[in-house]
């Protein structure tokens, strides 16, 4: 009966938990971002949109292989440890414990020599064995609060698994979209360089029937000399990032795939997937909800220490038989049971609990700010994403624009010059200005489409409702 009460006490005192329940914390957003740009359904495989096979590939093999998604995961695995470790802290333990003792008393010690007057044996042997249990009863929530501490760690652990994840691939993504259009603006290097040596030996011939000087011939040679040296920065930037993607792949650089080094055109920009109320960035960016998390922990650990400043109970039982010999080992005399119920209390400490108890408001603090923060540079990581992929469209627009005046231009400024209408520097001038507003078309292309992922990655990438 008083054990039974005492269960129904210790039941009642468990249901009070110490310290503050949690409160997700309020953050005052615009209900729309300043810059107005156009949204999909979120769409976990984002990168299929890029129509691109190739890109499909490597990023499944990114996904499969890349170091950093591993290390990632390892690291969901041991939260989820120790969440489970704290999970069981609140259970029963239950053990097993044996042991087979011989001794043998001296004569010249008391019991020996008391054992030896009363005809006793001085040695025997002592065998034992049953199960022991114990339980820490949680009165004030200390260990329900280290639990929810412990379940809050593996939610961030796993936000953090899935903002390794986005970014690796949206990195990925970015070099193969930087890739292509290195390559593009090496093909125009290479066509224009043709060009240039088209005219060269036009020019040679002008001046072999004395119809052109040779300074002519000279500048329209180190103006095609000027195109070629602008080849070798290219190729070494193309071999960088074949070499990066061979890392995001988790192979060794210089593996080289050879279909990377075949140039394709640049996919183009897609629209970004995900949601245009800021809002929404709470649930839909991993490093925000992995700081939310953080918060819901630090939280925990408050009550967890404030739970010190209580007394802690718990029981304790053993059940087993012991026996100076293994044949009546498991006779019904040889059985031996006890319980106890033990108290700590942490009355005296010199502050420590008061140290602790501080200590895990300054953590929550900190995560508090560190939560905050994120939530701020998610929305300028998106604000600056739209308006670079605003005026990176426009950009393109323009240059397509000029890049048609420019090639129209270039060829009125060669037939003017074989008739002799205009000066060679007239034409040499409208090929430089073409090589350049060409050179800048391609990389603005490859701009936009590289702000498009820039953007999909800020919005918290794909996802799927839950």
């Amino acid at each position: 009966m008083r054990l039974a009460s005492l269960l129904l006490l210790t039941t009642a005192l468990s249901a009070c938990t110490a310290g503050p329940d949690y409160q997700r914390p309020a953050t005052v957003l615009t209900p729309t971002y300043a810059t107005p740009v156009a949204t999909q359904a979120a769409d976990a495989t984002w990168w299929h949109r890029f129509d691109d096979p190739l890109l499909d590939r490597i990023v499944d093999k990114v996904l499969a292989q890349n170091l950093d998604i591993a290390a990632a995961s390892a690291r969901i695995a041991q939260s989820r440890a120790a969440a489970k470790a704290a999970g069981a802290a609140l259970l029963p333990a239950i053990g097993a414990a044996g042991s087979a003792s011989s001794a043998s008393q001296s004569l010249h010690s008391p019991f020996g020599a008391a054992a030896n007057q009363l005809g006793f044996p001085r040695g025997y042997e002592l065998y034992e064995l049953g199960a022991q249990a114990s339980w820490e009863i949680d009165l004030f929530g200390g260990l329900a609060r280290q639990r929810q501490a412990a379940v809050a760690g593996l939610q961030a652990s796993t936000a953090d698994e899935a903002a390794v994840r986005l970014s690796v691939v949206a990195e990925t993504v970015d070099a193969y979209l930087q890739l292509r259009g290195l390559q593009a603006r090496l093909d125009v290097a290479e066509r224009q360089l043709a060009v240039q040596r088209a005219l060269t030996d036009l020019i040679r011939q002008r001046v072999v029937q004395g119809l052109s000087a040779d300074r002519d011939l000279n500048r329209a040679m180190g103006d095609a000399e000027g195109v070629e040296a602008s080849l070798a920065p290219l190729r070494t930037a193309i071999a960088g990032q074949v070499n990066r993607l061979d890392v995001l792949m988790g192979q060794q650089a210089g593996s080289g795939r050879a279909d990377l080094f075949s140039a394709t055109p640049i996919p183009a920009a897609i629209i970004p997937t995900g949601s245009a109320n800021p809002a929404d960035l709470m649930r839909r960016r991993p490093d925000v909800v992995a700081a939310e998390r953080r918060v819901a922990a630090a939280n925990a650990r408050i009550g967890a220490a404030l739970a010190d400043y209580y007394p802690k109970l718990s029981l304790g039982g053993l059940l087993g038989f012991a026996s100076v010999g293994t044949a009546a080992l498991f006779a019904g005399d040889a059985v031996q049971a006890s319980g106890g119920l033990g108290l700590r209390w942490r009355l005296f400490d010199f502050g420590r609990v008061d140290a602790e108890v501080a200590g895990a408001r300054g953590g929550e603090a900190e995560a508090l700010a560190l939560y905050r923060s994120t939530v701020l540079h998610a929305t300028e990581d998106v604000e600056n994403a739209f308006v670079r992929l605003a005026e990176g469209r426009n950009e393109v627009t323009t240059l397509e624009r000029q890049v048609a005046v420019l090639r129209q231009a270039r060829a009125q400024a060669q037939s003017a010059y074989e008739s002799g209408a205009v000066a060679l520097i007239e034409l040499l001038d409208a090929d430089r200005m073409l090589l350049a507003a060409s050179d800048r078309l391609v990389e603005a292309r490859a701009g936009e489409a590289r702000a498009s992922v820039a953007a999909i990655r800020a919005l918290g990438g794909g996802y799927q409702e839950v």
